[in-house]
């Protein structure tokens, strides 16, 4: 089981590398059958090619990623973190209030990350000008 500092820093460089808008170093944090749920509810993403795939969709919205708390490790392998998605929707400025469950194999590498939001926590920040 990786340590709370192993996952912890895993989780800081996914926020890292996101907002460098590099979905390939995003990627390389998963393991190759890692899972993506994002968000929670809706269809899989399985295997590094469909992960890779996803990420180099997201980061090409522009969005930014913020901690809203800091990163919580656990007493087994996994963790969790709460940040904002700041992005510009066509009705305007926004943010997703987001939180990510991350599991971890022993070499560290995220094995399934699952996203909780909803449609109550996305937040119009102001509309287009």
């Amino acid at each position: 089981m990786p340590s709370e500092q192993v996952m912890k820093a895993a989780m800081q460089a996914y926020i890292d590398c996101f907002n460098r808008a590099d979905p390939e170093a995003i990627a390389a944090l998963y393991a190759d059958d890692a899972t993506v749920e994002d968000p929670v509810g809706s269809p899989l993403k399985s295997g590094k090619a469909e992960v890779a795939a996803f990420y180099k969709m997201a980061v090409a919205t522009g969005a930014k990623l913020k901690l809203a708390a800091p990163i919580r490790a656990s007493h087994g392998n996994s963790a969790a973190m709460a940040f904002d998605v700041q992005l510009n929707m066509p009705t305007g400025e926004a943010i997703i209030q987001v939180i990510d469950v991350m599991t971890f194999n022993e070499d560290g590498k995220f094995t399934s990350m699952r996203a909780f939001w909803g449609k109550s926590d996305m937040v119009l920040l102001k509309p287009p000008a």
